[in-house]
């Protein structure tokens, strides 16, 4: 398994996030939510909210005042504050939450459980911080081939370098039954799994790649780590195994999903 701290890689602002994941998590989160069975009076934290897709769906739903949500990364921190006046929104880690015992009816983690260090504390975080009988759901792209524009990358640059960093094989929980037996681990019962599919759309090739010239992610630190040249060929691969759109595509994307209930 990689040793990379996955969440030093998110460390940008809101605005590059959004050109690049931003525009997968906006599409995911109403799916997501109604997953986790958010409905009207429900309390909710948001697990590594990022600039905030799935806070601003959650506000949607319950109400800025019902909502909570942190993230590691400050410049995340802001753009989800800005974006959701009146939500609490703080710095915080999945594996040491921020808030107290017994508080929300709902904790979700979208796109986090990839990325985080130490998984099963993060889970007994999301037990410890749910009320009894309230719901724990986390959701993560599918790496079986689920997620298009993931896999196709990472797939060119192992044919071009085999030494890469194999992010798609070596990241935990990409694969059906993970999450929910994560959740079995950490003593949450009624676990439930599906899948989530959304489809993002571009207006042509340059638009998407420009989200990896960001730098955002495994995906983008590689890009960015590379030198010229070997960055140009890249993209040419990249755009072949795309079928070289020379105008507006689409690129599918599969979520693995999981929910579980905190014993009341």
């Amino acid at each position: 398994m990689s040793s990379v701290d996955g969440a030093r890689t998110f460390h940008a602002g809101g605005e590059s996030y959004d050109s690049f994941m931003g525009r997968y998590s906006i599409r995911l989160a109403p799916r997501f939510a109604d997953f986790a069975g958010i409905e009207s009076g429900q309390s909710a934290l948001d697990v590594g909210c990022g600039p905030g897709a799935l806070t601003g769906e959650l506000v949607h739903r319950l109400g800025a005042s019902q909502v909570a949500a942190c993230d590691p990364s400050p410049s995340f921190v802001a753009a989800c504050l800005a974006r959701n006046p009146g939500v609490e929104v703080v710095d915080g880690r999945a594996e040491s939450l921020p808030f107290e015992a017994n508080r929300f009816d709902r904790v979700l983690a979208q796109l986090v459980l990839h990325f985080v260090a130490d998984p099963e504390l993060a889970a007994a975080e999301m037990s410890r911080v749910l009320r009894p009988g309230g719901r724990a759901s986390a959701c993560v792209w599918d790496f079986s081939g689920g997620m298009e524009m993931l896999s196709q990358f990472w797939l060119v640059v192992l044919g071009l370098d085999p030494d890469a960093p194999d992010h798609e094989r070596n990241l935990r929980f990409g694969r059906e039954g993970e999450i929910a037996a994560l959740f079995d681990r950490a003593g949450f019962v009624d676990v439930i799994e599906d899948k989530l599919l959304v489809q993002v759309d571009y207006v042509d090739f340059d638009e998407l790649w420009a989200g990896f010239l960001a730098g955002i992610g495994p995906a983008g630190s590689y890009v960015v780590s590379l030198e010229d040249r070997a960055r140009q060929r890249l993209r040419h691969r990249f755009l072949e195994a795309l079928g070289s759109p020379t105008s507006a595509f689409s690129l599918s994307a599969v979520a693995i999903a999981a929910s579980a209930r905190k014993p009341a």
